[in-house]
This record gives structure tokens, C-alpha cells and sequence, in this order.
């Protein structure tokens, strides 16, 4: 009997070196969600120029409009989403106390919350697998996994995330390879 693959909702996708020249080249990418029909992920590491307020019409807490918009990925650029966490979240459906919203309702209405441990990413766009996909890039090596936290999705800084989690993976290739250049010809 064949083992079925292992599905990596709430672990983290790195870029293992064989990404070069793609969207995904040095990126970490969260699985929100994955199943037998394929996965969904936001890249945590791709600020863009903007703010949610210069991108955002909506009626928003200063606080949100202020807050940096993440590329999430690139399938459907200006489909919203949102990484949320807070001390006692009782609907996190990513990883215990981290949910994943999709509606500029449930965002206004978090932005209205006052807890002072509430923390928001937001992104424009997502990285989509078809089923199997994901599973066949996995067998040829293009990511590496690592077990997604709080800390890494919200407090680490976007431009040092791939290189930290390599060096906290440990070895001479992960070293070696967080710190390889942007563009190789920099070599």
C-alpha cells in the first residue's frame, strides 16, 4: 500500500536553491491550507511599496492603513488576505492562534479590536498548487520545509526570514546556501 503524501498546513516552504529567476527564488512561503485538491500559501517575505491605506479604500483603523502590503504571491494579485493572530483566538484555522481571512468585513472589524497583543499581516495575491503539484515539487527538491511560528510569520523582518530559518536549519549547504546572493552573478 502506497503512503499518502503528508500535508504541510502551517509549516513553512523555503526556497532550497533550485528557485532561481521565479517569483519564489529565496521565498518563505506559510501553507494556509492543504489538501488531496491542492494548496494555498502567502509568501511572508515580499513586502511591496505600498500601504494597505494606498491600496485600501475601505474605512480602516490608522493602524491598519499604515501597515505594509505583502505580495502573497502570484496568483490573482488583487484577491485579499490576512494573517491574524491574538492572545486567545479561538477560530485559528492555520496554526493554533493563527487564522486566515479573506473579507475586507472581518478585517474592518478587527481593526476595530483593542487588544493590545492582536497582530495583522496583510496580502495581496497568493501561491496556488493544483492537486499534486505541490507534492511533485516536493520530490524534486525546490522547497524545504520548516514548522511555521508566530514569531517567524509576524515578528521576524521579511528581508531576514530565509536566511535565519537556513541557519537555524543547520549544515554547511543550508549556511552556504542562506548566503547566496539575490542574483548569482553578483558571484
Amino acid at each position: 500500500m502506497r503512503d499518502k503524501p503528508p500535508f504541510l498546513k502551517g509549516q513553512l516552504l523555503l526556497d532550497g536553491g533550485a528557485l532561481q529567476g521565479s517569483f519564489f527564488h529565496h521565498a518563505v512561503v506559510l501553507i494556509c491550507q492543504h489538501d488531496a485538491d491542492g494548496a494555498f500559501g502567502l509568501v511572508l517575505n515580499r513586502a511591496s511599496d505600498k500601504t494597505v491605506g494606498d491600496s485600501l479604500v475601505a474605512d480602516l483603523p490608522e493602524m491598519l492603513k499604515q501597515s505594509t502590503l505583502f505580495l502573497g504571491g502570484p496568483v490573482q494579485p488583487t484577491a485579499l488576505s490576512f494573517l491574524h493572530s491574538d492572545n486567545f483566538l479561538a477560530d485559528a484555522n492555520v496554526l493554533p492562534n493563527l487564522g486566515i481571512e479573506h473579507s475586507l468585513d472581518a478585517l474592518v472589524d478587527l481593526g476595530e479590536s483593542f487588544s493590545p497583543e492582536k497582530k495583522i499581516k496583510l496580502f495581496t495575491g497568493y501561491a496556488g498548487w493544483s492537486a499534486g503539484q505541490l507534492e511533485s515539487e516536493m520530490k524534486r527538491k525546490a522547497w524545504l520545509t520548516h514548522p511555521a511560528s508566530l514569531d517567524l510569520v509576524f515578528d521576524t523582518p521579511p528581508e531576514k526570514i530565509w536566511p535565519a530559518i537556513l541557519r537555524q536549519k543547520g549544515g554547511w549547504q543550508n549556511k552556504l546556501l542562506s548566503q547566496s546572493p539575490d542574483d548569482l552573478s553578483w558571484n
